[in-house]
């Protein structure tokens, strides 16, 4: 499977965007589907993530209430709703592919679960 980010752009602080991750090549919905983000000067950190059927879902802290993760298989398709922006949300967003089952001190927000990642979409928000 290939991923492109998309949907990354300039809001002011209070604003939303809404980001999509499109998936090719195939086998989609055997994924978990993870977003990540990385802000200038600091490491990648883990957004959200959601199961194959989308059933399962998680949240960073920072995010739990302002954003939400949905996928639509029928069209290889994982959005994320950003809503209530703020500057500390500014950051390239990627979205990654897992196949692989965690152990048993592990979980999907671990983004070394991940072996495919799309290219990046960059959200700015000022205040």
């Amino acid at each position: 499977v290939q991923l492109q980010a998309s949907g990354g752009g300039s809001v002011q602080a209070g604003g939303s965007l809404r980001l999509s991750c499109a998936a090719s090549g195939g086998g989609f919905r055997n994924y978990f589907i993870g977003w990540f983000r990385q802000a200038p000067g600091k490491g990648r950190e883990f957004v959200s993530y959601i199961s194959w059927s989308g059933g399962m879902t998680r949240y960073a802290e920072s995010v739990k209430g302002r954003f939400t993760i949905s996928r639509d298989n029928s069209k290889n398709t994982v959005d994320l709703q950003m809503n209530s922006l703020s500057p500390e949300d500014t950051a390239v967003y990627y979205c990654a592919a897992s196949d692989k089952v965690p152990g048993p001190a592990t979980d999907y927000d671990d983004r070394r679960l991940y072996d495919v990642w799309g290219q990046g979409t960059l959200v700015t928000v000022s205040s």
